[in-house]
């Protein structure tokens, strides 16, 4: 149980569903209610597409390059560490990754659909969430069924997402942009103490098996 929560804590925070709302209203600005809907389908699909990818292959590249899984948990912890401080200190996801939107809506330029670029990848299925997913199904700690099981978490997640887009407009009416960006903030306090206790544990792996 304590495992199914913190891997729901860690995909939440890696995931941020609610610092997608303002990115979603960013780029689906001018267009109709039909579209929009169609829009956050597509980013959530996509989404869990690239990570059930990565929940597949992740640790099968991982192998192929002769890394060790320890030493890839404590790399992906340092990282998802460091991503936790830009949320904390530096520009909330959804400010860098709103103005980002606005600037491709504004001058046209773009030809990406906005559910794919920004929106599925790097907003959902973030460089952070892609990591934590291959260092949470660990074959040589995980089996079948508990990956599965994470598997379901993530999706679950990405249907809140989901959700949350489709509700954006009174979302942010409610909370407004900087309760966004206060809520962001303390995901990234949470997601600090999962890094660091990732790498605690996989360095107490490589003390005991001597094993990267």
């Amino acid at each position: 149980m304590n495992n199914l929560l913190e891997h729901f804590v860690t995909l939440w925070v890696v995931i941020d569903p609610i610092g997608t709302i303002p990115v979603f209203i960013a780029v689906t600005a001018g267009i109709e209610a039909t579209a929009r809907r169609k829009t956050a389908l597509l980013a959530a699909l996509v989404s869990a597409g690239v990570l059930l990818f990565f929940l597949v292959f992740g640790q099968l590249l991982i192998e192929a390059l002769d890394i060790g899984l320890n030493s890839f948990q404590v790399a992906g912890g340092i990282i998802l560490f460091l991503f936790a401080l830009t949320m904390i200190f530096g520009e909330s996801k959804q400010d860098v990754e709103q103005r980002q939107a606005e600037e491709d809506v504004e001058d046209k330029m773009h030809k990406t659909n906005p559910a794919i670029f920004p929106l599925a990848v790097p907003s959902l299925a973030s460089p952070g969430a892609m990591l934590a997913i291959v260092i949470l199904t660990d074959n040589n700690r995980y089996s079948a069924t508990d990956q599965g099981i994470t598997a379901l978490v993530m999706l679950s997640v990405l249907a809140i997402a989901f959700v949350l887009m489709l509700l954006a407009d009174p979302i942010i009416r409610w909370i407004g942009h900087s309760g966004a960006a206060i809520i962001s903030r303390v995901m990234g306090m949470i997601l600090a103490s999962v890094a660091v206790n990732s790498v605690l544990s996989a360095m107490l792996e490589i003390m005991k098996t001597g094993q990267l």
